[in-house]
């Protein structure tokens, strides 16, 4: 499945205390790079959330942000320290008996470090709250990169059409192309009015059609057309592939614009770097 680098989803869920906000964004780059951004409550499971991401992308430079929200005025469950505070009880009634001047207030001693303590967040709940949120997530977020990566592809088949096309007519003018090669040769000779040893026009046309002869960079061309569409509808990514061969592509194209000696064939070769560039560009976008 061709799927894009660039891509954006984000989803929200409640949660054990609270909410949980979750964000993945990515742009185009050459490898795979995940910047993350995690409440202290979450900071545990950074490894599995790379993990998971991993699994599900492979190239782009992603920033994955996970936010969480306490519930505003939600009730914190106390608990009391028994044992600490009927140890503070019995030194109050020590120093009141002690110093009958002293009075030991109630509050102050619920106050004491380690009396009263908040029951703990559940921290595993939350956690896997949020891993189940990445997945919906990361869902989201591969199905838009896919959504993209189709119109992509729609557009690099109809380049990829043409190019086929420009290969074609190409190769259709190659007979007319030879024997005016041949004339001009004949011509020329001619305009030099001089004896021609036996066989020179022949040895002159041979010479002059093997440099211009590109059969081989026209079926090399064909070739990486029905290449870029193998690879186009393979289920991994693509993108380095696709790559490569554009490279190969620019190159038969270069050879055909240096080898023109028609001026059908250097415009064909111009119009077929301006596709391949415009192929390129979309490959940059591609995983």
């Amino acid at each position: 499945m061709i799927r894009s680098m660039t891509a954006f989803a984000a989803r929200e869920r409640a949660a054990t205390g609270g909410t949980l906000t979750c964000e993945l964004r990515a742009v185009n780059h050459r490898f795979h790079e995940l910047g993350l951004r995690l409440p202290e409550e979450l900071r545990a499971i950074e490894p599995a959330l790379r993990e998971r991401v991993a699994q599900k992308v492979a190239r782009g430079k992603l920033d994955l942000v996970l936010r969480f929200r306490p519930n505003p005025g939600a009730r914190t469950e106390l608990r009391v320290n028994e044992p600490l505070l009927d140890q503070l009880s019995r030194l109050a009634t020590w120093a009141n008996a002690s110093f009958p001047g002293l009075r030991t207030d109630f509050i102050e001693l619920l106050r004491y470090p380690g009396v009263v303590e908040e029951e703990p967040l559940d921290q595993a709940g939350l956690q896997a709250e949020a891993l189940a949120l990445l997945d919906e997530t990361l869902a989201e977020f591969v199905a838009a990169r896919e959504r993209e990566g189709a119109k992509l592809a729609a557009l690099m088949r109809e380049r990829l059409d043409m190019i086929e096309r420009i290969t074609v007519q190409v190769r259709e003018w190659l007979p007319d192309i030879r024997v005016a090669l041949r004339a001009r040769l004949e011509s020329r000779l001619a305009d030099l009015k001089l004896p021609l040893e036996p066989g020179r026009l022949e040895q002159e046309v041979v010479l002059n059609l093997q440099k211009m002869d590109v059969d081989e960079e026209l079926d090399r061309l064909q070739t990486h057309v029905a290449e870029a569409r193998r690879v186009l509808g393979l289920p991994e990514a693509v993108g380095r592939r696709l790559d490569f061969l554009m490279q190969e592509f620019n190159r038969e194209a270069n050879t055909l614009g240096s080898k023109s000696v028609d001026a059908r064939t250097s415009q064909a070769a111009v119009e077929l770097k301006v596709l391949i560039e415009q192929l390129r560009e979309q490959v940059q976008n591609l995983e």
